[in-house]
């Protein structure tokens, strides 16, 4: 069973969120067909803590403000600030500092898994103005 729309619209909003805030390596993994307890993972990369800190909240407010509102059930990591896990149910955020992200290689882990297209609106503004 693929992944739900209602966990396809949480994961691209939490996806540009994470980009606006310039998350490096953002993936969207529809891991509905291998788990039970979620439908997608949400991964993505920050330089230094405070980037991730600030990733997190912008996700989090992202996600308050759709029209139909999500809040995380669960919230871990965020006092050291090196990877940050949000869980909505439907999908479940990572958000790594880039060491973690590569030591712990959660893409690898789930390499088998489809992936969840996803392209940041600002790379598609960029291209949609040069091409005048």
């Amino acid at each position: 069973m693929p992944v739900t729309d209602r966990a396809r619209e949480l994961a691209l909003a939490a996806a540009q969120a994470a980009a606006d805030k310039k998350a490096q390596d953002i993936v969207l993994i529809d891991v509905a067909d291998q788990l039970y307890i979620t439908d997608a993972f949400v991964i993505a990369s920050a330089s230094n803590e405070r980037q991730v800190i600030a990733i997190v909240d912008a996700v989090e407010e992202a996600l308050l403000n759709l029209p139909e509102k999500a809040k995380p059930v669960r919230r871990e990591g965020e006092r050291q600030g090196r990877w940050v896990l949000l869980d909505y149910v439907d999908i479940v955020i990572h958000i790594q500092h880039a060491e973690e992200r590569e030591f712990y290689s959660l893409d690898r882990l789930w390499k088998d898994c489809p992936t969840i297209p996803f392209v940041d609106r600002d790379m598609v503004q960029a291209d949609t103005s040069g091409a005048a």
